[in-house]
């Protein structure tokens, strides 16, 4: 009986570890996602509008 409720704990504790490791995962993917949406969103804000295009509203077109 001892020997089963070892294995249980044993069972349940690789688990939990199992659990934070993904967690863990998961928020660097996270955090690697919005990095890259970030870098992304500075380039486009800095690179210039291609010629002829952007600068002026054409209203009457």
């Amino acid at each position: 009986m001892d020997s089963d409720l070892s294995i249980q704990l044993t069972t349940s504790r690789a688990a939990v570890g199992a659990g934070s490791v993904q967690t863990a995962v998961l928020k660097k993917a996270a955090e690697a996602e919005a990095s890259t949406a970030t870098l992304v969103a500075e380039a486009v804000q800095s690179a210039p509008a291609p010629t002829g295009q952007g600068l002026k509203v054409d209203k009457y077109a």
